[in-house]
């Protein structure tokens, strides 16, 4: 379910790169040293310095409508991991839809925020379906099925089965990835088979949202605990963790933009006792 607009999409009239794929490189500035902050002596840091010479503008959001500030900090925050999240209401309707974003490790959370439409005054069927049941998975999205995901966020009746029109394919709670795990506590909704990584999620906690000095509920948060992930064998490194390059995820930009993970580096982060004697030097 979505509040987009039913505007059809801009071709950019470049053909999607298929021959593209992820690689790792070094970081932007491999010589960077301790209080440097910005190394605007060098590029990119030298070009990025001199466009503070445009300054900036700034919004009071207290002042603007939500109308305006949606499409400001989804265009703010990115990018952003997408999923669908499937749940099953308690008279057995399924339904699917996208977005979440994880919370904790320990324990083990992520968490779902669904707004409240103004308009219709309806809330979410996926909303409802986890209040009422308690029970979700999230499975990510990668690039060869974002059609089909993209399809999950039409803003359809609640008696519209999305599995039907993005043709995506059940788990099914008696596939071989649940029996070895069958003694563990059944989650009902279904995974998504065409994922590489799934979650099984029970509810954990729901909390209500409202603006200052309201009493409306304008949006509801969802934390899930995980229960169980699945993950194809064919996406973990030998270290047992998940390859980028292999997992092909799509994340969310502004607006219908969505972007694909082209090239990564590695940042170690430094022990204090590494650096200690560096910093104290120098304050002395």
């Amino acid at each position: 379910m979505s509040d987009r607009s039913n505007e059809p999409t801009q071709n950019s009239g470049q053909p999607f790169n298929f021959a593209a794929s992820f690689r790792e490189t070094d970081p932007p500035n491999p010589n960077w040293q301790l209080r440097q902050g910005l190394p605007d002596h060098v590029e990119p840091g030298k070009s990025w310095k001199a466009e503070e010479e445009k300054g900036w503008k700034t919004w009071n959001l207290s002042d603007i409508s939500s109308r305006e500030i949606y499409p400001l900090l989804t265009s703010c925050i990115v990018p952003r991991p997408i999923a669908l999240v499937s749940s099953t209401s308690s008279n057995g309707i399924p339904n699917l839809a996208p977005y979440f974003s994880m919370v904790a490790h320990n324990p083990p959370l992520l968490s779902i925020s669904f707004s409240h439409s103004p308009r219709t005054g309806k809330s979410k069927d996926t909303k409802e379906n986890i209040l009422a049941t308690k029970q979700f998975t999230v499975s990510i999205v990668s690039e060869p099925f974002i059609e089909a995901a993209n399809i999950t966020t039409v803003d359809a009746p609640a008696d519209i089965d999305e599995w039907d029109i993005s043709g995506l394919t059940r788990s099914a709670s008696a596939s071989p990835f649940r029996l070895a795990a069958a003694a563990l506590i059944d989650v009902r909704p279904p995974w998504v088979k065409e994922s590489a990584i799934s979650f099984e999620c029970e509810l954990f906690h729901s909390y209500e949202i409202r603006p200052p000095n309201s009493d409306e509920v304008t949006n509801t948060l969802v934390l899930g605990l995980i229960k169980r992930t699945h993950i194809r064998e064919s996406v973990l490194t030998a270290s047992g963790t998940v390859d980028p390059a292999k997992l092909r995820a799509v994340s969310r930009l502004g607006g219908d933009m969505y972007a694909r993970i082209g090239e990564g580096f590695e940042l170690s982060r430094p022990p204090w006792t590494v650096i200690r004697s560096q910093v104290t030097s120098e304050t002395e």
